[in-house]
């Protein structure tokens, strides 16, 4: 713990940067670079000034997420830490949506006021730096302490996040975050957010039991309860087909969209369903055929992203060219299909650090040579840098 005097130390040092977005000397050793980067996110982000609650999102979603699931699970574990800590403990998806949230009686008015409740949206262009989001922007933990927040309501606050990831995938599928008053910081409250995320991922691992992972960006790849399996390319793209498909398809339909005009026999794609089911220990249902395990594939999390407006997370998905080699109509299809909803989203993004990243990783995405020419100053040395590639390119 630290004492009275330190903490009302540290927030008189914080109010004194937050006037200086570029601090230096010994001020500058003490604030995190994700925290000044935030507030200069932040300040862009034309955010109301009187703003004190984040926007109350109430559509239901009536699917739920592996993640909803895996915290319905160890919820009663999660309410026992919250109420022993006094502190409100939350669980946000990807767009930093709170899906579920627990907290003890000091804490619960403190988080109604604010909206740090199921349904509150604490995107970082919304209500500016908090460690939810801002833990999902770094992928690693994060602690906003006091007036380090962007909104005033929480300035007596101090928040704990850690990211959750997919046992399987390694994906970011959410973010939890510890929060409480800020004379209660502690050096292990970082410890605590983790901890509380690997209990999240403890459970993940015991639902997805019979879990099917499909990666079809870059190198095409099938895990089965966590172990690869050997298949033919023809067989992981019928696996993507009726990833797709969750209702099921005919031997018909499904012929279809896998060959298309191409001369293949109906017997030639039934051994195929034949070894699938083989394979599968029974997971393949048929009339229709459809997958009975619980499916997950990088390209579905890739647009969920995308629907939720995380191009950071929906670009690291999409490490590579989505089936490359595939001849099925249905699936090339698709593949215009994501390829043209990342281009939309890239020209739609202001974010040049991410844009910079895509960039990097794949040097032919002119999309994204084109977004940055339009954010980047007349006068800025990368500019005419950018134009140039775009020529050579």
């Amino acid at each position: 713990m630290f004492s009275t005097h330190e903490l009302l130390q540290k927030r008189n040092q914080i109010d004194q940067l937050r006037q200086n977005i570029s601090p230096t000397g010994s001020h500058a050793s003490m604030l995190k670079q994700s925290i000044e980067s935030s507030w200069m996110r932040s300040n862009s982000a034309e955010i109301p000034k009187d703003r004190s609650a984040a926007p109350l999102f109430t559509k239901i979603n009536k699917n739920q997420s592996s993640l909803e699931t895996a915290i319905q699970q160890c919820s009663n574990e999660l309410k026992h830490i919250a109420e022993q800590a006094s502190m409100v403990v939350a669980v946000g998806d990807i767009s930093s949506t709170i899906l579920w949230s627990a907290a003890s009686g000091q804490m619960q008015r403190a988080a109604e006021r604010v909206n740090f409740i199921q349904g509150g949206q604490w995107r970082e262009d919304l209500v500016g730096t908090n460690a939810l989001a801002l833990s999902l922007k770094t992928q690693n933990s994060s602690c906003v302490f006091s007036n380090e927040h962007y909104m005033e309501s929480i300035h007596d606050w101090v928040c704990y996040a850690a990211p959750i990831l997919d046992p399987y995938s390694k994906q970011i599928l959410g973010v939890i975050d510890l929060s409480t008053t800020w004379n209660n910081h502690n050096s292990l409250g970082l410890l605590a957010a983790e901890r509380c995320a690997s209990i999240i991922q403890t459970a993940l691992i015991e639902y997805h039991q019979q879990h099917l992972f499909i990666r079809a960006f870059s190198v095409p790849q099938v895990l089965f309860n966590g172990k690869i399996l050997v298949l033919t390319p023809r067989q992981v793209e019928i696996l993507t087909i009726l990833s797709l498909c969750p209702q099921g398809m005919n031997l018909e339909n499904l012929h279809q969209a896998l060959y298309g005009e191409r001369k293949v026999s109906i017997g030639t794609l039934k051994a195929e369903m034949s070894q699938l089911r083989d394979i599968l220990g029974g997971m393949l249902g048929s009339r229709p055929y459809r997958l009975l395990a619980h499916v997950e594939t990088d390209f579905l999390q890739a647009e969920q992203a995308l629907d939720a407006g995380c191009i950071d997370a929906a670009l690291k998905l999409c490490k590579g060219v989505f089936l490359a080699k595939t001849e099925s109509p249905f699936l090339c299809a698709w593949r215009d299909f994501i390829e043209s909803r990342l281009s939309e989203a890239i020209f739609k993004s202001n974010e040049t650090d991410i844009l910079f990243k895509h960039l990097a990783r794949f040097p032919d995405a002119i999309d994204a040579v084109e977004r940055l020419i339009e954010l980047t100053p007349l006068h800025h040395p990368a500019h005419q840098m950018l134009i140039k590639y775009k020529d050579e390119h």
